[in-house]
């Protein structure tokens, strides 16, 4: 399957095309990333806190939301739409400054990740050649705003919640760095786009987590501790603080928390699909399906429908790990922090750095399978 193109080259040259010059082209262009952004993850989101409510209800053995249009879809749209009218209060003697850029500093670099994302097979804002190493760094900012958030509510339990959001993620960003530059070794390429590619061919069985299980293993746990969810939650841990770095906010500058939380989770699913489990590619190659149907792969109607599905096995492989995510809410006990920590620094780091080595070596040695 060939790669995917790239939506800015291709908008700005369609532009051009019709006779405008090209950096009238690249201005009309610096806007439309950020909506498609905005409304791409926004969109997830909503969807995101409706199944939480159905799976944790489910789990529970109860209905859930049910009367708010359709089986409750309707709700986390009022969600939204009280938090939005909702008089914000600040709390006397906090920093105004920093209490205001907290939930930018944690609600911005989550959404501009979303530009690396390759949602299907010609769906990618922009194929950046360090796009992994983008991703990495626009992550390393959220852990500022969270102490940022509970230093300046003047709280004793924001501001635990704050060191401890801080300590959580410093402890996890990098074995989940070493997980990912394995995969980057094996690829030869810091663009999600190669990465796909290089899972492509073979099906199910060319999916990195057959390559790489340990590394899936520590990813998918950093990436828990990354979102701070259970059985990682301890920054905001409301049987102990409240809720955290969380406590003093309402109305919209909470919502930016609140939709920050399950964008990043719904990133971090997405990030798992493209790195581990062939993103767009399906369980069965396009090729033998071709060979089935007795027709050739490069039909433009295959094609067509190939590229369409390729964005349905994303979303699918995405909303998969947030069901296991959400199940794991009910089942999985809170850790303590001195065991979270411990989980990060002595156990996942160590085993993440061999397994980083041990891909170097098995490279080496069998090319024809790491990607030499």
């Amino acid at each position: 399957m060939d790669s995917g193109i790239d939506l800015q080259g291709s908008f700005i040259q369609a532009l051009m095309d019709l006779g405008l010059p090209a950096d009238l082209a690249k201005v009309i262009w610096i806007p439309l990333p950020m909506l498609l952004i905005i409304a791409t993850a926004t969109f997830l989101a909503l969807v995101s806190t409706w199944l939480e409510r159905k799976i944790s209800a489910a789990a529970q053995q109860r209905v859930g939301p049910e009367y708010m249009g359709p089986l409750g879809m309707l709700v986390p749209v009022a969600d939204v739409i009280k938090l939005l009218i909702k008089e914000d209060v600040m709390p006397a003697k906090t920093d105004p400054w920093l209490y205001t850029l907290g939930p930018i500093l944690v609600f911005t670099p989550v959404f501009l990740s979303y530009l690396i994302v390759p949602f299907g097979q010609h769906l990618i804002i922009t194929d950046l050649g360090i796009g992994i190493f983008l991703w990495i760094s626009l992550s390393s900012v959220v852990p500022i705003g969270l102490l940022m958030a509970g230093y300046s509510s003047n709280n004793k339990y924001s501001l635990l919640g704050g060191l401890r959001a801080a300590a959580q993620s410093i402890s996890y960003e990098i074995p989940l760095a070493l997980s990912v530059l394995a995969i980057v070794m094996m690829s030869n390429s810091l663009s999600t786009i190669d990465i796909v590619q290089q899972q492509s061919g073979y099906g199910i069985l060319g999916w990195n987590i057959w390559r790489q299980p340990v590394g899936f293993v520590i990813f998918w746990i950093a990436a828990l501790a990354e979102c701070e969810r259970l059985p990682f939650d301890l920054p905001e841990a409301e049987e102990e603080l409240v809720a955290g770095y969380q406590t003093e906010y309402g109305a919209i500058r909470f919502m930016l928390f609140y939709a920050g939380s399950y964008v990043n989770l719904i990133l971090s699913s997405l990030m798992v699909a493209v790195l581990y489990l062939g993103g767009w590619e399906f369980p069965i190659p396009v090729g033998v399906i071709a060979d089935w149907l007795g027709i050739s792969e490069t039909t433009p109607w295959l094609q067509i429908v190939t590229a369409t599905l390729g964005i349905t096995m994303t979303l699918l492989k995405a909303y998969f790990l947030l069901f296991l995510t959400i199940l794991l809410r009910w089942t999985v006990p809170r850790v303590r922090i001195d065991q979270l920590l411990d989980l990060g620094w002595k156990f996942l780091l160590p085993v993440s750095l061999v397994n980083l080595l041990l891909t170097a070596g098995l490279k080496l040695a069998l090319p024809f399978a790491f990607g030499g």
